[in-house]
């Protein structure tokens, strides 16, 4: 007895003590965005690309992904969004074919694959750069995947009439499918973004200047950009200044001591 006593009050203690986070139905928004960093989004999910056929998200995530949730026939924010995605792509300095897959999505269940097919088109002219037809992805899906990825990602719209109210941002993919950066609205900058996708890549063996810059630069939320982390890069230099002092110290002192002997 005693001892089911003191396992009560053990569980009851751990229960008082650790929060239990639940994400009630009325704390989601109707519009906007509920961030999900670390969290995993289902690489199952079936889409069409634009040719129609048949592709799940898992096809595009043997590298990070940038993916952007639009509808094709919005006459709003999602024109400018593409251009901004479009523009950054131009200037980034990664290289597509081995740094990144780039993937939009319709959230709009009624539209097809030839509405996919003539936005690709329009986007992948507008490059100064080589940017192929398989380093941009634009895909439809029905109502049940659509819904399972968004609420995955987190991305709350609401539909009036024949179009959608929603907000605009990139969100970006490790190869495993986990969340790791959100990048807010339509305009970016080719720094922000290389340092997204890098982030989404860590794990992976990867050139020596993208761990420096991953090391010098953190990503400010409340700016939602990223910046020079000078605490982080002044506190390593502090302590390879004093380790280099006290190493010459040493190397100085055991010569001044063989001097010694030898003149003695």
């Amino acid at each position: 007895m005693m001892n089911l006593t003191k396992f009560l009050l053990c569980v009851l203690l751990v229960i008082c003590i650790c929060p239990v986070h639940i994400r009630a139905e009325e704390d989601l928004p109707e519009i906007g965005i509920v961030e999900r960093l670390g969290e995993y989004v289902p690489l199952d999910l079936k889409f069409l690309d634009e040719a129609g056929d048949s592709v799940q998200l898992k096809d595009f995530t043997d590298k990070p992904v940038i993916l952007s949730l639009v509808y094709y026939t919005c006459p709003g924010i999602c024109l400018p969004l593409l251009n901004g995605i479009a523009e950054v792509l131009d200037k980034i300095a990664l290289d597509p074919d081995k740094d990144f897959n780039v993937v939009t999505i319709s959230f709009d269940p009624t539209e097809t694959p030839d509405l996919a097919k003539n936005k690709k088109s329009n986007y992948l002219k507008t490059f100064n750069r080589p940017f192929g037809e398989h380093n941009w992805h634009f895909l439809t899906g029905d109502e049940e995947n659509i819904r399972k990825l968004t609420e995955a990602i987190g991305f709350y719209y609401k539909k009036e009439g024949e179009e959608f109210i929603h907000t605009a941002a990139l969100y970006i993919l490790s190869p495993e499918g986990k969340i790791t950066r959100y990048l807010y609205g339509m305009n970016f900058l080719p720094f922000d973004l290389k340092m997204a996708v890098m982030e989404g890549a860590e794990g992976k063996i990867g050139p020596t200047i993208a761990r420096v810059l991953l090391y010098c630069f953190s990503y400010d939320p409340d700016g939602q950009r990223y910046v020079f982390n000078i605490l982080k890069v002044t506190g390593t230099m502090t302590m390879l200044v004093a380790t280099l002092f006290v190493i010459w110290l040493v190397v100085t002192t055991r010569k001044y001591r063989t001097k010694e002997k030898v003149n003695a």
